[in-house]
C-alpha cells in the first residue's frame, strides 16, 4: 500500500491538493480533519489522544483495503521531534506492507495563506475554521512556535519533492506531484473493485487453453511468432501449472472469466517475479482490466521487489498499459522475426 504524505503551514492548501490529486490518480485522501473535527465536535475541544487513536483505525483498517493508495495530510513542526516520530510511525506502517511512501511539502507566502484560510472549500470541510478571526489568529501563533517550512537539505527522504504553491492552482499542483513521482494513471475504480484473481484449478486448464488462443490469435495472425501463446499445445499449459515457482490465475470481474495471468519466478530468485503471460478475452478489452488486474497482482505479492515481463515493440498499446503500471524499458531486445521483436520491461518497488 502506497502512502503520499502532504504536509505544510496552515491555508497552505494541503487538502485543495490532495483533493486534485485524487482526482487524477487512484489515491484516496485522508485529510488531518478528518479525524480532529469529529473529535472537537465530541469532546468540546481538541483531544491529541483520540486523534491519533481514530487515525490508527483508518490506517490499518485502509491497509486491509483493495485500495491502490492513501494521500495524508499532516502540520509538521520540524523543530519538534515527535513530529519527526510521528512520521516515521505513519511511514513504517506502509512500507511494511511492501508499499512506497512519497512525501511533498508545500510552502506559501503568509499573505496568501491568510487569503486561503477563508476559502469556501476549507470552511466547509473544517469546521473548527469558521471562526476566522481565532483561526487566522491560531495559525499565526502557531508559525511563531514551531518551524514548519523544512530547512533545505533537511528532510532526507529519497521521494520528496517541495513545492512553493503561492500563486499556483490546486489541479497544476497536483499534476506536478504525480508526473515528479511517476504514479500510474487513474485506473476506473469501479473496475478495480470488481476484479477478483482467482487460482486456476487442474480441472479449469482447458478453459484456460481456449481464451488463450481467443486472446493471443489476433497477434498471431498479425506476426505469425512461432512462439505465440495462440499455438501453444494444451500440454504445456498443463506442465507450467504444475511447477513450484509457477501460478496461472483468473482475472475475474463482476464474477465472470475474463483473463488470465501466469505468475512465476525463477530458482533462488524469490524476490524477483515474472508476469508471463497476461491477457484479456477480446470481448473485454478496452475496459481498464489488464491495468487494474495488474495493480491487483502487486498488492497480491508484497514480497516481490523486482517484476519483470516483456511484450512486442510493434504494440504501442501493450507498451503503454505497461507504462502506466510503472514499468520502465531495460533496452534488451530480441528480434523474432522481421515484423516482431520482443523488449523487456521491468518495476523496481
Amino acid at each position: 500500500m502506497d502512502l503520499i504524505i502532504i504536509i505544510g503551514s496552515g491555508a497552505v492548501g494541503k487538502m485543495t491538493v490532495g483533493q486534485e490529486l485524487m482526482k487524477i490518480t487512484d489515491f484516496r485522501l485522508f485529510h488531518n480533519h478528518m479525524t480532529i473535527e469529529p473529535v472537537i465536535e465530541i469532546w468540546g475541544y481538541f483531544n491529541g489522544a483520540a486523534v491519533n487513536k481514530l487515525r490508527d483505525v483508518v490506517f490499518d483498517e485502509f491497509i486491509k483495503s483493495d485500495n491502490v493508495g492513501m494521500i495524508f495530510t499532516y502540520m509538521w513542526a520540524f523543530d519538534e521531534q515527535s513530529d519527526w516520530d510521528y512520521v516515521k510511525y505513519v511511514t513504517d506502517k506502509f512500507e511494511t506492507t511492501g508499499g512506497t511512501v512519497y512525501y511533498v511539502e508545500l510552502v506559501a507566502d503568509q499573505a496568501v495563506r491568510l487569503e486561503r484560510n477563508k476559502s469556501e472549500n476549507r470552511l466547509k470541510n473544517k469546521a473548527s475554521k469558521r471562526d476566522v478571526q481565532v483561526s487566522e489568529e491560531r495559525m499565526l501563533r502557531e508559525e511563531t512556535k514551531y518551524r514548519i517550512v523544512s530547512r533545505d537539505g533537511e528532510i532526507p527522504f529519497k521521494n520528496y519533492i517541495k513545492i512553493d504553491n503561492t500563486n499556483r492552482e490546486p489541479a497544476d499542483v497536483a499534476r506536478e506531484i504525480k508526473e515528479y513521482f511517476k504514479l500510474p494513471d487513474k485506473v476506473i475504480t469501479d473496475v478495480y473493485r470488481m476484479i477478483k484473481i482467482d487460482p486456476i484449478k487442474p480441472q479449469e486448464i482447458e478453459i484456460l487453453h481456449e481464451m488463450q488462443i481467443r486472446s493471443f490469435m489476433p497477434l498471431y495472425e498479425k506476426y505469425h511468432d512461432e512462439g505465440s501463446p495462440a499455438i501453444e499445445p494444451i500440454e504445456k499449459l498443463k506442465a507450467r501449472e504444475e511447477m513450484n515457482n509457477r501460478k496461472y490465475y483468473f482475472i475475474t470481474y463482476q464474477g465472470a472469466r475474463v483473463g488470465a495471468v501466469n505468475i512465476g519466478h525463477r530458482t533462488g530468485e524469490d524476490d524477483i517475479f515474472w508476469i508471463s503471460p497476461i491477457f484479456v478475452d477480446p470481448k473485454y478489452q478496452g475496459k481498464g482490466i489488464a491495468q487494474a488486474a495488474i495493480h491487483k497482482i502487486f498488492k497480491m505479492f508484497p514480497e516481490a521487489k523486482e517484476w519483470r515481463l516483456d511484450t512486442i515493440l510493434q504494440e504501442p498499446g501493450n507498451c503503454h498499459l505497461y507504462e502506466k503500471c510503472g514499468f520502465k524499458r531495460t533496452g534488451e531486445e530480441k528480434v523474432i522475426n522481421d515484423a516482431m521483436t520482443l523488449i523487456d520491461y521491468v518495476k523496481k518497488m
